[in-house]
């Protein structure tokens, strides 16, 4: 029986998140499935596209956020 796979399934398997048995299925797939194979590179490409987008905030915009937590009426456990 074949089974069909979605981009979910792949996404979660790029991620390590599928079990030893998703594992197998997957890869006996990818292998007899040019389609599946083609978008599981495509997904591999850009998912290592976004780890190269490293967005940080500017410091003024960190500054505020701290000046934000330590005026709220939070309690100070939570500071």
């Amino acid at each position: 029986m074949t089974q069909t796979f979605t981009e979910n399934d792949l996404l979660r398997y790029a991620y390590g998140e599928t079990s030893s048995t998703e594992n197998v299925e997957i890869e006996k797939s990818l292998l007899c499935d040019d389609l599946l194979q083609e978008t599981y590179n495509q997904l591999v490409a850009t998912l290592a596209e976004l780890d190269k987008c490293a967005i940080k905030p500017s410091d003024s915009v960190v500054q505020r956020i701290l000046d934000y937590s330590k005026s709220s009426n939070l309690p100070s456990v939570l500071k």
